[in-house]
């Protein structure tokens, strides 16, 4: 699910993290008295810092363990570490809602042009189906075989197939470790980061733990093929797009309220706006646990309990999971199926107007609307 790299025995791991030798004493904020020769707490920094000697730690079921194979470089943590303050959160709520128009004007447009390309090219489909009729077929050929399994996916199958597609290459970036601090910077958010926006995004891709990124797309694969019969190819990408970022802003407003910030990543909490807006919209649909088949219940009461779950792990300050994204992904999701669609996609009507007469050179003197 959505982990967040939390606190183990000792101290936190943050991107900033400080690689100072142990014989260090005196702290780098410059106003502290002497401090502890392996670990110490600044209390004129928000974050707690981890002394380590390069060396990496990641996250795991039960703490961190080293990975001697990956060690990502040093950054020096800023002279004036960020405060408790809901300043951080100004730039990342403009990239939220930024983000979200522009995601959904996309997806207008993406219909659009899909709509007009099927009826442009549907005799000239009809002819190419003809002539592979008349042309004999080969035996073997694997690209064949690869169109034959392509097509027996469902459209909802096909179009997450990128998704995965592009969380497994992040994932495969993560064991570079050249990469490491880019990675670190870009594909985890954290509000105290200098990069607080685009990691809103690609955090939704980037997942450090194999049996992590495994869970998530089994869940969005599953639950791909009823999503995009609800939505559509392109209304579904717009809010899965949307729902990791707005459940990665409203992960940055808990972190801000409560003070504990640190890395986050992973795909939960817009697969989390998936599954609740399934079970919102089929709430008598039967479903099951993986490795328990024989338990079935009911979509409703699945999506209630995930919400009460993480409102709980929210309230008592669980940190194994990011159950501030979780939760907002979820609400998301129930908000979009109730009130989203009618706001926001029913009305996207004078956006495709205005992209028809771009591209058709502006509107037409014989008393058309704009429409197909």
């Amino acid at each position: 699910m959505f982990k967040r790299i939390k606190q183990n025995t000792i101290g936190n791991i943050f991107p900033n993290t400080l690689n100072l030798e142990k014989t260090t004493s005196k702290c780098p904020c410059g106003q502290c008295s002497v401090c502890p020769k392996s670990y110490f707490m600044c209390p004129n920094f928000t974050n707690a810092y981890h002394l380590v000697n390069s060396t990496f730690f990641t996250e795991q079921r039960c703490g961190f363990r080293k990975e001697k194979s990956l060690i990502p470089p040093v950054e020096p943590p800023p002279s004036n570490a960020p405060h408790r303050t809901f300043r951080v959160l100004i730039k990342p709520f403009v990239f939220t809602v930024g983000f979200t128009g522009c995601a959904f004007g996309t997806a207008s447009i993406w219909q659009y042009e899909t709509l007009k390309s099927r009826v442009q090219s549907y005799f000239d489909e009809a002819r190419a189906d003809w002539f592979e009729k008349l042309r004999p077929q080969k035996e073997g050929d694997f690209r064949k075989q690869v169109n034959r399994w392509w097509n027996s996916l469902s459209e909802g199958q096909r179009t997450v197939s990128g998704i995965i597609a592009a969380n497994v290459l992040v994932f495969c970036l993560w064991r570079v470790p050249s990469l490491q601090r880019r990675m670190m910077k870009y594909f985890t958010s954290n509000p105290a980061s200098k990069a607080s926006c685009l990691p809103m995004i690609f955090s939704t891709f980037s997942h450090f733990s194999l049996t992590h990124m495994a869970a998530n797309m089994y869940v969005l694969w599953s639950f791909s093929s009823s999503i995009v019969s609800l939505l559509g190819q392109e209304q579904f990408m717009a809010v899965y797009l949307s729902a990791g970022v707005i459940s990665t802003f409203v992960s940055y407003v808990c972190k801000t309220v409560t003070g504990r910030f640190g890395p986050s990543l992973g795909a939960s909490g817009a697969i989390m706006t998936i599954l609740a807006a399934v079970c919102t919209k089929i709430p008598e649909a039967k479903l099951a646990i993986i490795f328990l088949p024989m338990f079935t219940f009911s979509a409703g009461s699945a999506v209630k309990a995930i919400i009460a779950l993480d409102s709980v792990g929210l309230f008592l300050g669980w940190r194994f999971f990011d159950h501030a994204a979780h939760l907002g992904g979820a609400l998301f999701g129930i908000w979009y199926i109730h009130y989203g669609h009618e706001l926001i996609w029913k009305r996207r009507e004078p956006f495709v107007k205005i992209w028809h007469n771009i591209r058709t050179g502006g509107p037409r003197s014989s008393g058309g609307n704009g429409s197909l």
